[in-house]
């Protein structure tokens, strides 16, 4: 049997563009949801064959707002994977969504269809932080959209949250995550605002908390979470037992995906590749395009990277097997920065701690200097 496989589906569409996103989405073009769903269909045919004889044990709908589409359009999108790919009666099927979207109608009909994982876009417990982020819901109105998700029968639900926000206080924030641990989440991803160029909030550019207020929010987080039973399973991921994303761990770990769907990317046998980041040129057709050579990184040191990123860290004997590289020159700079607390040694090799999580990518740069001098 070859091995198994994810799908992702970029669904592009959002009601509205939140002011800090500079994610490949747009607003005011629901009209032409039918016509990328059909593309969508045509790409997907191109790629079956590849996959004939291989199994989806994930897919993921992620935006953009996949919930903006309705229940009826996610239905005919997930039935119309099925048709042209084999994917598990039990894989992990997550949608997307924002709060607003969440209507009885979609849940009952997204439940239907076999979807049993939702990832809900909280960000904040507090109004102002959400208007300041240009989210289109309340708080009040996200707790009653979980509360009818739990409701309809989901109970593996992530929620996102954002820290680093201007202004933000370690009380205000911890406020927040006291908030949708009240929620019962089966997961939480929470992560810093990057004021991204071209964004009306980069453009703005505000004061955000500085370097080391940001570190004290994110260790109060990953104490609170902890003491809630949370596994801290990623950089900026915590599930409780059992409810850790199998589709995101795909990224982490190299495993083979395919994206679909306007700018999505893919990993398949070691080769990157993406959709056109243009829903014109995807309705039309458009070849997929072969992702540009990334010179910095290799995939042996792709490997690295990611996998510092998660609780497991390297497998040492994982990565000799891969790449036929001796993980040594590495690890010595790993074993360096044990004793200051930053990293520490498994019994399969080497993972950073939860204050080598704060300067992950000086560690990884590091690292990954051995490169350099070879």
């Amino acid at each position: 049997m070859k091995s198994k496989f994810g799908l992702y589906i970029h669904v592009p569409f959002c009601a509205s563009k939140c002011r800090y996103c500079d994610f490949y989405s747009f607003a005011g073009k629901q009209s032409q949801m039918d016509d990328y769903i059909e593309a969508l269909f045509w790409h997907a045919d191109k790629f079956a064959p590849q996959f004939a004889g291989r199994q989806a044990d994930t897919v993921y709908f992620g935006g953009g707002t996949p919930s903006l589409l309705g229940g009826e359009r996610l239905t005919r999108m997930l039935n119309g994977l099925r048709e042209r790919f084999a994917i598990l009666p039990d894989a992990e099927i997550t949608v997307e969504c924002n709060p607003d979207s969440m209507t009885d109608e979609l849940l009952s009909m997204l439940k239907s269809a076999g979807v049993n994982r939702l990832s809900v876009g909280v960000q904040s417990a507090h109004d102002d932080e959400l208007r300041m982020l240009g989210r289109r819901h309340t708080f009040a109105e996200a707790q009653s959209a979980i509360r009818r998700a739990q409701d309809a029968g989901f109970d593996n639900i992530s929620l996102d949250l954002m820290y680093g926000l201007p202004g933000q206080t370690q009380e205000y924030f911890m406020q927040s995550v006291e908030a949708l641990l009240a929620l019962s989440p089966a997961h939480l991803s929470c992560y810093s605002l990057k004021l991204e160029p071209g964004t009306p909030m980069g453009r703005e550019n505000p004061v955000l908390p500085d370097g080391d207020a940001q570190a004290d929010l994110y260790l109060a987080l990953c104490d609170r979470l902890r003491q809630a039973g949370f596994e801290h399973y990623e950089i900026s991921n915590w599930a409780k037992s059992g409810r850790a994303s199998q589709h995101n761990s795909r990224y982490w770990t190299l495993s083979d995906y395919l994206g679909l769907g306007p700018g999505a990317h893919s990993y398949v046998a070691g080769r990157r590749f993406a959709e056109p980041s243009s829903l014109t040129a995807f309705c039309d057709h458009a070849q997929v395009v072969d992702e540009e050579d990334i010179p910095d990184f290799s995939p042996h040191s792709e490997y690295i990277m990611l996998r510092l990123r998660t609780a497991a860290g390297v497998d040492v004997q994982d990565f000799t097997t891969r790449f036929g590289r001796d993980f040594a020159p590495y690890e010595a700079h790993l074993a360096a920065l044990q004793k200051p607390g930053l990293t520490e040694k498994t019994q399969t090799g080497w993972r950073l701690t939860e204050a080598g999580f704060l300067v992950s990518n000086l560690i990884i740069t590091d690292v990954l200097s051995v490169d350099d001098i070879e």
